[in-house]
């Protein structure tokens, strides 16, 4: 298994063009992510995250993660990789990175 990092500025893109066959997740705390995520973004804290991902994501989807650092993300990463999800990828800087590319952010 190896840890995919996704190009932010190609994700955005694929976002703006409207192509929806993947899925954001955002592993940061409800209230950080409620203050402003990626647009689009779903709110999966780690510790909910492998639960969640397997009653709602299918194993095939591509899945793109973001969170308070790297090594949170390289877990959440691993976590999902052991349990069968085949394209996981890290949003490398997460929302900070996410908006020096000009990406579109939600929240409060």
């Amino acid at each position: 298994m190896s840890n995919l990092v996704a190009d932010v500025n190609d994700l955005r893109l694929r976002l703006e063009w409207g192509q929806p066959a993947f899925t954001i997740i955002d592993l940061r705390d409800r209230f950080t992510y409620n203050h402003g995520h990626i647009t689009g973004a779903i709110s999966l804290p780690l510790n909910d995250l492998l639960a969640r991902a397997k009653s709602s994501l299918h194993p095939e989807r591509e899945i793109y993660i973001y969170g308070d650092n790297d090594t949170q993300v390289t877990t959440a990463v691993k976590i999902l990789e052991y349990a069968g999800f085949k394209n996981v990828s890290e949003i490398p800087g997460g929302v900070t990175a996410w908006k020096t590319f000009g990406g579109a952010t939600e929240g409060i």
